[in-house]
């Protein structure tokens, strides 16, 4: 069955069967220090600066990437990566650690991943990494190591027209795709490209309707008789105008017809498509409608959320449990412990994202701010909020309420909600109760809301909410997923 998955692609791919995947395209966030927060801003109807959004690129060579790099070497053996490989990983190490740690902390992270790729494509598969010109040279050195520099296929040229700005230089116009494959006995269908007008066949026009998408028509040889002219390494597909009804808010966001190109190119009807960073799942689109299987990750909830509601649900009818399987996300108190216990970040991402939140990554003097929850107050143009804060551990004492307040009145939210995984006891309770109604109310509209809110997982499970006025981020494309 198709599947879905919320969570890090890493310990995913771990977890996935090895030689079990045909084809991997992987779009990961670039190494350009870029933050993108359109996507929370077409949901809530402004930026969102202090947030987590959905393809935040920012980088940091802390300790957890430290530990990666330092492992690399090992990994790669374990491989079964030549030792120059693992040499040359040393060199950029420490060439990269003291003047471009960003850069380095990207490659370290990118190398996990694409090694478990590896391990998990057919002898017959092959990989397309989507990556701008700032780090591919880097990657492509990288996937010569890993892939093996005998099993490069293409650097594809992915040329589009779009305004760039007035900067001292000539515009960006263009993306690098890096085709590798796993072995000599990689699958390809040759393509060709449409230039001719006039009358076409019967079969031919089908072929042509079915794809037509405002674009040039990309289809196999043997659906046109040998008709056009093969294929070359400069792709010519527009970019997404910010007006296409194809846009969801992306600014990442690829077009259909370039993700039908790579798997009519590397994949026959029935192959399993893995996208590790499907974001608003424009992969598994085309799969579908190409008649592939497919796997799908991503470590957004609010991706996730988006892409059963908008793509999967609305616009293909697809029916969960049918078509399809979410896996990854918690439904049970049990599960949600197991998370927490396996990546504490990753349970309060998902915590905070249950709730309608957003997960910040600024953190005040005060304490941490784990997300903030967007609030419309009729009357008022900007937009309100309620600070959250999530514990995971059991002796959760009564100084976190008092805490919360503070750090609400100082950061000028309007209001506060506090999520715990263990339930409290009943003493506890009522003294959480009596300290949280000391903050008092929320007066809007004659309607009193309580400032600061507590709920505990079980509770979230049920599919209950903070009691709060209308919150900007929940409406049809922010549907909860179900959790049968």
């Amino acid at each position: 069955m198709n599947r879905l998955y919320y969570g890090d692609c890493l310990e995913i791919m771990n977890g996935m069967k090895l030689s079990s995947v045909d084809l991997i395209y992987l779009d990961p966030p670039f190494n350009s220090n870029r933050s993108y927060n359109a996507i929370y801003k077409d949901k809530t109807g402004m930026p969102l600066p202090e947030q987590v959004e959905a393809f935040c690129d920012i980088w940091v060579l802390n300790e957890e990437r430290e530990r990666a790099i330092r492992a690399m070497p090992v990994l790669m053996r374990d491989a079964g990566i030549d030792d120059s490989a693992a040499a040359l990983w040393k060199l950029w190490m420490n060439a990269l650690r003291n003047t471009q740690p960003q850069l380095l902390a990207y490659l370290s992270y990118m190398s996990e991943r694409l090694i478990v790729m590896k391990g998990i494509m057919k002898p017959t598969a092959s990989i397309y990494f989507h990556c701008d010109p700032t780090a591919s040279h880097y990657i492509k050195s990288l996937m010569d190591a890993i892939f093996g520099h005998q099993n490069f296929q293409n650097e594809i040229i992915w040329h589009y027209r779009r305004w760039t700005g007035k900067a001292k230089r000539f515009q960006r116009l263009h993306d690098v795709i890096l085709f590798y494959s796993k072995s000599d006995k990689y699958k390809f269908n040759v393509l060709y490209t449409d230039y001719t007008q006039g009358s076409k066949s019967r079969k031919e026009q089908g072929v042509l309707n079915r794809f037509k998408d405002g674009e040039k028509i990309f289809v196999s040889y043997k659906e046109v008789d040998k008709k056009g002219v093969r294929e070359n390494d400069v792709w010519q597909i527009p970019f997404i105008v910010p007006s296409s009804k194809e846009r969801l808010g992306y600014p990442t966001q690829k077009p259909l017809s370039l993700m039908r190109k790579i798997i009519l190119a590397s994949s026959d009807e029935g192959d399993v498509i893995l996208d590790p960073f499907c974001g608003c799942a424009t992969t598994i689109c085309a799969a579908h409608e190409l008649n592939r299987k497919w796997i799908g990750i991503d470590i957004a909830y609010h991706a996730i959320k988006r892409v059963v509601q908008v793509r999967l649900a609305d616009h293909y009818r697809l029916v969960e449990g049918n078509d399809y399987k979410v896996d990854g996300i918690p439904k049970t108190e049990e599960s949600a412990t197991d998370l927490w216990r396996r990546d504490k970040y990753q349970f309060q991402r998902w915590a905070v994202e249950m709730v309608d939140g957003f997960v910040t990554t600024k953190r005040t003097n005060d304490g941490g701010i784990d997300g903030r929850i967007y609030i419309s107050i009729q009357g008022s143009e900007n937009l309100a909020s309620m600070i959250v804060e999530v514990k995971g551990g059991e002796n959760i004492g009564i100084g976190v309420i008092r805490e919360l307040r503070g750090v609400m009145e100082r950061s000028g939210a309007e209001m506060a909600g506090l999520i715990v995984r263990t339930e409290l006891g009943e003493t506890k309770k009522r003294n959480f109760v009596k300290e949280m109604a000391s903050a008092g109310d929320l007066d809007v509209m004659g309607k009193k809301y309580p400032r600061i809110q507590i709920l505990t997982v079980s509770e979230i499970l049920e599919g209950n909410l903070f009691n709060t006025p209308s919150v900007s981020a929940r409406g049809d494309a922010q549907r909860v997923l179900p959790l049968s």
